[in-house]
């Protein structure tokens, strides 16, 4: 009768069409399995809640005396998202909604400490300290942002990713994509907050209109021959306005990153941004990212000069799709933006085998795939370094030989990883075109899939939703009263200060 219960319940969560049904069947599922009790329990081997139990109360403590100063001091020393291990997978594994209430409660305390400290009713702290302390508080806690892997057709899924972390109030304002992804990315920057709601439902998209529509007449076409970057580019006229990175940044205030590779040998990829190529146009841009090696044709990317005319960007160099040697860029979000959590969509179906293996299961059938998959990847390895010269007499065979083995050397996963809950994708489909009833299958799973990591998105990143509108606001004052943004500890990328800068 419990099995019956919970599979009842487990069949609601499936059949659920908004997130608010999914949350009430999945807070029952709690309730029912047992797990809502192991949430008010602070004990788990798998944190250290005695310190995190300890300093919540001290904070809460310091807040309700209204000692201001002491309560800047102790967050002074220190906020970060992995407090005392609080950010463990597995904890946020064991209910269906939810983790521990313990660390809920912190997370909540901070970001009420710094809502109180910002607010003009602490008067005893000057604003030059709050506006320091602020900035070094995002530095070292960090930001979050989205990264939508290589997809092909699949780029629906990422779609229904971002409308669901968008209508709960999580969609991060750094956001970075390859192939289909970078297209995806690029509509949701270069789409003010009101047409993101428009856009983001499925009914509205121009592809849906008419099922022999734009884009699945063009895509159809690889039943028969190969795609052209003309046909590509209707598409991109149809979803992005013609804009630079920098133009899309000013309009939203969102960072949209496009991974691109070097069509040539020996050359290193790029991740094209409104802080490394301002002036680069993203319709070209987004092309390069989609274009794949012995599909489609490189691509020059293009950019506005000084006097506002378009012109080649590097015109003795091609582009194409940056998936290739690095889907998912998380080093360089990390140095250009402070980023330290990563929240990944990733549909690449070529990649799977080689899945990076540190969030991975511990069970026996598990580690010895995982182990069988390492030792295939050494082996890999080794042998492309033994046979490097030789396959370097046929320049097609290296760059096949590279391109490969980039892409079973990458990480393919973040802090919070999204991907289709039923397999639903062929890879040989991945170039193929999609009804209308697929495209809306694409995105109810990109949100389905989403659905199970909301909470753990909301409570990982309610820190820097936080810190990041007040210290926009600190330094926007600051500017206004001083004509700069401070110290130079100012988080890099912050919206506020670059619009106000400008």
């Amino acid at each position: 009768m419990f099995a019956k219960r919970l599979k009842r319940l487990e069949t609601a969560m499936d059949e659920a069409a908004r997130y608010e049904e999914w949350t009430l069947a999945a807070i029952k599922h709690d309730e029912e399995s047992g797990a809502a009790r192991w949430k008010q329990i602070d004990q788990s081997s798998r944190y250290d809640f005695v310190s995190i139990r300890s300093r919540l109360e001290h904070l809460r403590s310091l807040r309700d005396r209204r000692d201001d100063e002491g309560l800047l001091f102790a967050l002074n020393e220190g906020i970060h998202g992995n407090m005392g291990g609080m950010g463990a997978s597995p904890l946020y594994g064991k209910a269906k909604f939810g983790t521990k209430k313990l660390i809920e409660d912190y997370v909540e305390e901070i970001a009420l400490a710094l809502e109180h400290l910002a607010s003009p009713e602490v008067d005893t702290i000057s604003f030059e300290d709050k506006l320091d302390f602020f900035q070094r508080a995002s530095h070292c806690f960090g930001r979050s942002a989205l990264m939508m892997s290589g997809s092909g057709t699949l780029l629906y899924f990422h779609l229904g990713v971002a409308k669901a972390l968008w209508h709960e109030g999580l969609l991060p304002s750094i956001i970075s994509g390859s192939s289909g992804g970078a297209l995806v990315g690029s509509i949701v920057c270069t789409s003010t907050d009101e047409q993101l709601d428009e856009l983001l439902d499925p009914e509205t998209l121009p592809a849906l209109d008419d099922p022999k529509g734009l884009i699945n007449r063009v895509l159809s076409r690889f039943k028969t021959e190969r795609i052209t970057a003309d046909d590509i580019w209707e598409v991109l006229e149809e979803f992005l306005p013609d804009c630079t990175f920098d133009e899309a940044f000013r309009l939203t205030g969102r960072h949209m990153n496009v991974s691109v590779a070097p069509a040539e040998n020996h050359q290193k990829s790029r991740l094209l941004n409104a802080d490394t190529s301002p002036n680069v146009f993203m319709r070209e841009a987004v092309l390069a990212s989609t274009a794949i090696p012995g599909f489609f044709p490189s691509v020059v990317l293009m950019a506005k000069n000084d006097k506002g005319e378009r012109q080649a960007y590097h015109s003795s160099r091609k582009w194409v799709d940056g998936s290739i040697s690095e889907d998912l860029p998380a080093k360089r979000l990390a140095r250009l933006y402070g980023v330290n959590h990563y929240i990944v969509s990733q549909t690449n179906p070529y990649v799977i085998p080689f899945i990076d293996t540190t969030k991975r299961k511990t069970d026996a059938v598990s580690e010895l795939k995982y182990a069988v998959i390492d030792t295939a990847r050494t082996w890999i390895n080794a042998g492309a370094a033994i046979f490097e010269k030789p396959l370097g007499v046929v320049p097609e065979v290296q760059r096949l030989t590279n391109s490969a083995l980039s892409l079973m050397n990458q990480s393919y996963v973040g802090d919070i990883t999204i991907s289709p809950l039923k397999k639903l994708h062929n890879p040989l489909r991945a170039l193929s075109w999609r009804t209308r009833e697929e495209i809306h299958a694409l995105i109810d799973e990109g949100q389905r899939s989403t659905w199970p990591r909301i909470e753990r998105v909301r409570v990982q990143t309610r820190i820097s939703r936080t810190l990041d509108p007040i210290l926009h606001s600190y330094e926007e004052q600051h500017i206004e009263e001083f004509g700069k943004p401070g110290k130079q500890r100012k988080v890099r990328g912050s919206p506020a200060t670059r619009r106000k800068a400008s």
